[in-house]
């Protein structure tokens, strides 16, 4: 757990717009095609290596994150978000939340989901990813404001919103 980084969140100057509406799963990579449980694919070097030893940006360790979270591999994921140059980005802090609620620590992915709506309240991934929560926990209140929050913020037609009503809808959440 990276306690700095939930820490440094609610600092302002670290707001970043979030991204990640992709109404689609994450198009596998040579991380999950080629390479060992616990390593990446280093566009550098064309070579699988330990997440610390990557030479790629944050913007392909992010895409790494969603492709290994969403195929179940969540420690994989964190390892990776662990070694961003930028881990208290919304859309890392979002990540966290995801990662961390899909394996089974649920109030601390809430905690990451707070922290990327402290900083940035617009973020509509992690309001939905938070609405899932809330759906998967039984709490369809709390799901329904998550909800009526993206509405109101622009997000009508958004992947958000589309995932997070179907969610509320039929009780299956969203890994991607």
């Amino acid at each position: 757990m990276r306690l700095t980084a939930l820490a440094f969140a609610m600092m302002p100057a670290v707001a970043l717009a979030a991204g990640g509406d992709e109404p689609t799963p994450p198009t596998p990579s040579e991380t999950t095609k080629t390479c060992a449980a616990g390593l990446v694919w280093d566009i550098a070097t064309q070579s699988c290596v330990t997440p610390g030893d990557s030479t790629n940006g944050d913007s392909a360790r992010l895409r790494d994150v969603r492709e290994l979270a969403y195929a179940g591999y969540y420690q994989a994921a964190l390892d990776v978000l662990d070694t961003l140059d930028n881990p208290v980005a919304p859309l890392a802090l979002t990540y966290y939340g995801f990662a961390h609620r899909k394996a089974g620590r649920i109030d601390l992915g809430m905690a990451y989901y707070d922290a990327a709506l402290a900083a940035d309240p617009a973020n509509l991934l992690a309001r939905s990813y938070m609405g899932q929560g809330h759906v998967a926990s039984g709490n369809i209140v709390l799901a329904q404001a998550q909800l009526t929050e993206i509405r109101m913020r622009g997000g009508r037609g958004t992947w958000a919103e589309t995932s997070l009503a179907e969610a509320i809808s039929t009780g299956a959440t969203y890994s991607y």
